[in-house]
């Protein structure tokens, strides 16, 4: 009798300490993030000026400096970056791999059912591009031509017809006509299909920064036409976490914020070639 009466004293105690069992901090997810002092973000380094691996071999790029910024106004001291597959992301569950991600994610009305969406803190223009060599120098021209695109992402449902974006990203264009599509695992993987010789495909669809990126690289890309639709991009979770409201809200207000003191709009001008992305005009 002792003994359990002493396991119950040290259980209130934990409890009246802020402690659950297992060692977690009672409350909610914000609450867990706050006591570790630590918070794990999705990158993919793959998309230069949004986020690449600089020459140090550390993080960096427009959001990566959003996620620190992010961290920091949380009082958080520590970001962990991941780098899942997008298809992980987008798929939702993550299974507490990590907690949110600020990795230029669409706003979709399909992706809504297993994400959580802060207010937009960015757009970015979906740009067709081709090869040197196509010929083609109108988006009419991409008739009957294949277009390659990234798995899981915006270009390919507005190929497939399916794409569904709120009202703040504006108008869509028409997808050209009899237009084919081949997918590849990240959009990057289509200009570098071409540079090692792949034409079997010649348009390419992906934001309009990443294939100028691409062309600053050295790889055989040219722009065709003005963009097809501006992507609504916004920081997410995983819906499934069941005490994840105060994180979205309290993120969603940091991101409200970082517009009006104008500090996203500093980070787009330092990214993206002064150019203000934060408004889709």
């Amino acid at each position: 009798m002792r003994l359990r009466i002493g396991v119950v004293a040290a259980v209130a105690a934990l409890i009246a300490s802020g402690c659950q069992l297992g060692g977690q901090p009672e409350g909610d997810h914000l609450a867990r993030i706050r006591a570790a002092n630590k918070i794990v973000a999705f990158t993919d380094p793959a998309y230069p000026p949004q986020s690449f691996l600089n020459d140090a071999g550390g993080y960096d790029g427009f959001d990566i400096d959003v996620t620190n910024e992010i961290a920091r106004r949380l009082g958080v001291g520590e970001v962990e970056f991941t780098t899942p597959d997008f298809s992980i992301v987008v798929a939702g569950n993550w299974a507490g791999r990590f907690d949110m991600a600020v990795g230029s994610v669409a706003i979709t009305e399909d992706r809504k059912e297993v994400l959580d969406f802060t207010q937009i803190y960015y757009f970015t223009p979906a740009q067709l591009a081709t090869h040197p060599d196509s010929g083609i120098t109108t988006i009419d021209g991409f008739a009957g031509e294949t277009i390659c695109v990234g798995e899981d992402t915006t270009y390919l449902a507005w190929l497939e017809g399916s794409l569904a974006l709120p009202p703040e990203a504006g108008d869509v264009a028409e997808v050209p006509s009899g237009a084919l599509v081949t997918t590849l695992t990240t959009d990057v993987d289509c200009a570098t299909a071409w540079s090692l010789g792949r034409f079997d495909f010649d348009g390419w669809l992906t934001a309009q920064q990443t294939a100028q990126a691409a062309i600053n690289g050295g790889l055989p890309v040219v722009l065709v036409g003005d963009p097809v639709f501006n992507e609504p991009l916004a920081v997410v979770f995983d819906q499934s976490v069941a005490d994840n409201d105060s994180l979205v809200t309290e993120v969603d207000r940091i991101i409200g914020e970082m517009h009006a003191d104008g500090t996203l709009t500093q980070l787009s001008e330092k990214w993206y070639d002064g150019l203000d992305l934060t408004k889709a005009d």
